[in-house]
């Protein structure tokens, strides 16, 4: 087990990154590139030293895949799992522009057998790459929305556990949880005013009612995508306290 100081010293290595220290980003892993029927993909690989204790799915938020998911897998390597950022764009597709960006995610929203069927391609080809069993899910702003889908669909083998940080939450009309969905963790800014505490309760009762095992922390204070290094929404408070959640989730079912 990777001790506590040192995945403190890691992240606050990144967090200088962002604030502008002398610590500097370079990516430990590797761009991965796959293929989904007739389409290309570009993902990220970061392996742990050793044995891994499991692996985890990043998934990205609307940027798409750039360094924010790799800094993230870089992290999750250091403290002793494999990590592999998905890509759900496709290859060279990160969009630069806001209204480019609402259409990449209006795309995969509008076709959810769509965002099922990327996101499984990227799992599997995680595991195609060796990344161990079981895996943990995870994802930021939009990517919260596509780990609940993929929660919800019960299509993925040997999950133990979703996460979801400053995602969206709601739930598609026809679709519900199931009593045997892995636990579920939802990391939320009590000051986001793109998804309500509204939405947040609904989630709650939804979960409740269905006999999933979740967990809801909300951080008073934060924006929506509070955990975006050296964006002006960054909260470090509500990183941190979201970051240690979630790995106590990683040491419970992996």
């Amino acid at each position: 087990m990777i001790h506590p100081l040192h995945a403190t010293l890691t992240l606050a290595a990144t967090l200088g990154l962002a604030t502008g220290s002398a610590f500097a980003f370079e990516p430990a892993g590797q761009d991965v590139t796959y293929d989904v029927g007739n389409e290309a993909f570009a993902g990220y690989l970061a392996t742990a030293e050793g044995e891994a204790r499991g692996s985890v799915l990043v998934i990205h938020d609307w940027d798409g895949l750039d360094d924010y998911e790799r800094q993230r897998a870089d992290m999750l390597a250091e403290q002793g799992y494999d990590a592999f950022a998905i890509d759900l764009y496709g290859q060279g597709n990160r969009p630069a522009e806001t209204t480019a960006k609402k259409a990449e995610t209006a795309r995969l929203y509008e076709d959810r057998e769509r965002m099922r069927r990327l996101t499984l391609a990227g799992l599997a080809e995680a595991r195609q790459q060796g990344a161990a069993r079981p895996t943990v899910v995870m994802g930021y702003c939009f990517g919260g929305a596509v780990v609940l889908e993929l929660a919800r669909s019960g299509a993925a083998d040997d999950v133990a556990g979703y996460a979801t940080f400053h995602g969206s939450l709601a739930t598609p009309e026809g679709q519900s949880y199931s009593g045997d969905t892995a636990p579920i963790l939802i990391a939320h800014g009590g000051a986001d005013q793109s998804i309500s505490l509204g939405d947040v309760a609904s989630l709650g009762k939804k979960l409740e009612a269905a006999g999933v095992t979740y967990e809801i922390q909300i951080y008073s204070g934060a924006p929506h995508a509070f955990t975006v290094f050296g964006s002006d929404r960054y909260q470090q408070r509500a990183d941190e306290k979201s970051w240690s959640a979630f790995q106590g989730m990683l040491d419970e079912v992996l």
